[in-house]
């Protein structure tokens, strides 16, 4: 996995809260004591898989996305997360900054998506930011450590269950990398292992280009920062996809498919923030250079 997009000044990183089959969080954001509370514990959690951590300020925003909302290329809640942690006020030293609602709202940039609520994993970003080293350091024990035994400890796990109303089978740690993983098998597991290259060059590698070019999928180009789809009219698709097929009912049912993945997997790409444009490809010409 490219690492460039991934060496930031601070530590980023999530509590992964797992839910309860079922479950639905009835709160979406917490308030500013609320948020403190959490914050303060997850602190602790920290400095028991890398003791330095305790060195290093903490920021974290009181309230939970679904993976698609963090892993979005340049990572802009945990940037924004960033931003408002180095302007807040505090004393000289490591600090806990958390970022809670103000009645009932939290500024634009840090609100969960409403779209994509009530999903089975939900996350809250956090950074740890400071001085170099020891933000290198750390960031390198959580690679090490959070896969494996990350798992948050159990008051900070009913403190966050209690706060947001929702009942948690599993909390843990996580860093992007460890997202990015976890995603990339869940995307596997549910038949979208061809567009996770594209979409992690998008992440990790934003200003390389990525193609998806495996039929019977949808021909797809990430390039200056959006995915281009070819669209196919039904003779194009037939010309690459179906040149040996006779049945005029089976292309027909082909096709209707064959569109059904392209919507599919264009709002998949548009959840993770990534624009998509569809390119018109006229049948007797290769698609290739009409995405180029």
């Amino acid at each position: 996995m490219t690492q460039s997009a991934l060496n930031p000044p601070a530590v980023r990183a999530a509590l992964a809260l797992e839910l309860a089959p079922g479950s639905s969080a009835r709160h979406a954001a917490l308030a500013q004591h609320e948020a403190g509370a959490l914050a303060t514990l997850i602190a602790r959690d920290l400095a028991g898989f890398a003791a330095d951590a305790a060195q290093l300020d903490l920021a974290l925003v009181g309230a939970h996305y679904d993976p698609v909302e963090l892993l979005r290329p340049g990572w802009p809640l945990h940037r924004e997360l960033e931003r408002l942690s180095a302007r807040a006020p505090g004393e000289v030293g490591a600090r806990v900054i958390a970022f809670g609602s103000h009645r009932d709202r939290l500024p634009d940039a840090l609100a969960p998506s409403p779209e994509h609520a009530g999903g089975p994993l939900r996350l809250l970003p956090l950074v740890l930011a400071g001085e170099t080293a020891t933000v290198a350091g750390v960031g390198a024990q959580f690679e090490q450590a959070l896969m494996e035994r990350g798992m948050a400890g159990a008051e900070t796990a009913l403190r966050a269950q209690d706060a947001f109303g929702l009942r948690v089978e599993h909390a843990r740690y996580l860093t992007l990398h460890d997202l990015c993983a976890m995603t990339a098998l869940q995307y596997e597991h549910a038949g979208l292992a061809p567009l996770w290259p594209l979409l992690e060059t998008a992440l990790l590698a934003p200003d390389e280009e990525a193609w998806l070019d495996a039929p019977p999928e949808p021909l797809l180009h990430y390039v200056a920062g959006e995915a281009r789809i070819a669209l196919l009219s039904p003779d194009g698709w037939r010309t690459r996809y179906a040149a040996d097929e006779q049945d005029e009912v089976r292309l027909e049912r082909g096709f209707a498919r064959f569109e059904a993945r392209q919507r599919q997997l264009a709002a998949l790409l548009q959840a993770h923030g990534i624009p998509v444009t569809y390119n018109h490809c006229r049948s007797r010409v290769d698609p290739h250079d009409e995405l180029a």
